[in-house]
């Protein structure tokens, strides 16, 4: 084992070639980071997880009811036993002959089944309460440690300085919370770009953990508190959508749009990558964790891209139809343009026995004309 380790902690591979980690251990006039500080992130990020629920229930709810926000889930679909046994074990999204079999078993057309299952799916779908009370967490968070981040960034210098106090804390709680949020996104709102994000914390949290153990923590508070920015004005762009207050979100989303941009499209390849690529390399020379963490830089500036085409065509759609309908960043909003209810058949009947469901599997193939996406 400590064989395994002393080839992991490579100096040759962490440090530039006038650097070892004598010269960034701790001592009575300076501290440094040290590797094992990010185990703090571990309890820290469940105890921001308990955080998270006690805030939701005990002040985000209140102030979303005091708010007006519809506290109901979507409407739920008709109790059908044959047609709740193809969708919970077959399929979600039944084909045009499966609908035909459906349609001919229970004496239904083919629109009502479609609708049935258009409900049920959405049956599933958080209400707009947790979706408010999610945003306004994450809204909550990011402006505090914003905020924080703000305060004293002017403060930390280059390359191997002591650490100051404030930036060890800034560093593990942003931590902790991407850790939190790895792991909570399996029980949060599912949202269309969920592997995109996932691989967004996993770069994250790759990426915080590199810059400290280097001591390149100038470069990951900047990186950060950049980030941050821009996720207030979108939580709280989403909050006033589900309050009802259109103007108000879509303002709120225009003005994130902006800030998005800048930071992520201007501010961040121009600064930050211009610097991490070519004047760190100048001053400090090459070495492998130094590549290692440009490439995660450049990945995180794909997913840049890719967002920012999301909302720049989301923006489009706010100027030229009047409003913003959703964020197709991050979210999946449940649709008001889903049928209401499920038209009763004349005859219909949950006593017959027969499956009548063993054609094809019908993974794929249904077509709606709603407008709504479906969780993924």
């Amino acid at each position: 084992m400590a064989g395994i380790l002393a080839w992991f902690w490579n100096e040759r591979f962490w440090l530039p070639h006038n650097v070892t980690w004598a010269d960034l251990k701790n001592t009575e006039e300076a501290s440094f980071p040290q590797a094992e500080d990010l185990y703090l992130a571990f309890p820290l990020a469940f105890c921001i997880f308990m955080i998270r629920l006690v805030f939701e229930r005990f002040i985000a709810k209140p102030c979303a009811l005091g708010l007006k926000v519809q506290a109901n889930g979507p409407q739920k679909a008709q109790p059908n036993a044959i047609l709740e046994k193809v969708f919970t074990a077959i399929t979600k999204h039944p084909d045009e002959k499966r609908l035909e079999g459906l349609s001919k078993q229970l004496d239904w057309d083919v629109r009502s089944i479609q609708r049935w299952f258009r409900q049920r799916r959405n049956q599933e779908k958080p209400s707009t309460l947790t979706k408010f009370c999610e945003s306004m967490w994450r809204f909550t968070f990011y402006l505090y440690i914003f905020t924080y981040g703000v305060r004293f960034l002017k403060k930390v210098g280059t390359l191997m300085i002591p650490l100051m106090p404030d930036l060890h804390y800034y560093y593990i709680v942003e931590l902790s919370f991407y850790w939190s949020l790895m792991f909570s996104q399996f029980t949060d709102i599912k949202r269309k770009d969920f592997s995109i994000m996932f691989t967004h914390h996993i770069v994250t949290v790759i990426l915080i953990s590199f810059s400290y153990v280097t001591n390149l923590t100038r470069v990951g508070a900047l990186t950060l508190c950049l980030h941050d920015s821009a996720d207030i004005l979108l939580e709280a762009a989403k909050m006033a959508n589900y309050c009802k207050c259109q103007k108000l979100s879509d303002l709120l989303f225009l003005m994130f749009a902006i800030v998005f941009i800048i930071s992520r499209l201007g501010i961040y390849p121009l600064w930050i990558l211009n610097t991490m690529l070519f004047e760190l390399y100048e001053a400090l020379g090459n070495f492998p964790a130094l590549w290692f963490f440009n490439m995660l830089l450049i990945v995180l500036q794909v997913l840049h891209c890719f967002w920012s085409y999301l909302i720049i065509k989301a923006a489009y759609k706010a100027i030229s139809r009047g409003k913003v309908a959703k964020d197709d960043r991050s979210d999946v909003e449940s649709s008001s343009d889903e049928d209401d209810s499920v038209p009763r058949s004349n005859n219909p009947h949950n006593t017959t026995t027969t499956n009548g469901t063993s054609g094809a599997n019908g993974t794929n193939g249904y077509l709606t004309g709603s407008t709504c996406s479906e969780d993924h």
